[in-house]
């Protein structure tokens, strides 16, 4: 089974609409914030990765479901596992909870791709080798 990250996250003004109630695109953001600490946790550098390879993530494709609403001022967990690694590709399983209470969940594909040319391309040995050992 995979390894879970979790990411704290608080729910600032800038998140909500007018209601208080956190705008659903903003969930995106939330999710990708998680994404970036886990490369963080992993210590794997996106500017290291665009320096000396070329290379950078990009997002192919997004599946969400929305649960329930977080507020201004909640505190949630961001939660991240890989659902499946490929060559040039992760597709993660990912989950923004309040407490025990599942908010949205989301299965996010990333591609791996040469910053010069756009075109999807291995995903770095190092990198790799560090996301296979989560």
């Amino acid at each position: 089974m995979p390894s879970l990250f979790t990411w704290p996250v608080r729910v600032y003004y800038e998140d909500t609409d007018a209601g208080g109630i956190v705008y659903y695109a903003n969930y995106l953001k939330f999710f990708e914030r998680a994404r970036t600490e886990w490369l963080r946790a992993l210590d794997v550098g996106q500017q290291a990765l665009i320096d000396e390879h070329g290379a950078g993530f990009v997002v192919r494709s997004v599946q969400i479901d929305y649960h329930a609403s977080a507020r201004l001022d909640d505190e949630l967990t961001l939660t991240l596992a890989i659902a499946k690694l490929g060559r040039a590709s992760v597709l993660f399983s990912q989950q923004a909870l309040r407490g025990e209470q599942l908010l949205a969940s989301a299965h996010v594909k990333v591609g791996c791709v040469d910053l010069t040319s756009l075109r999807a391309r291995a995903i770095p040995d190092d990198a790799a080798a560090k996301m296979r050992a989560t």
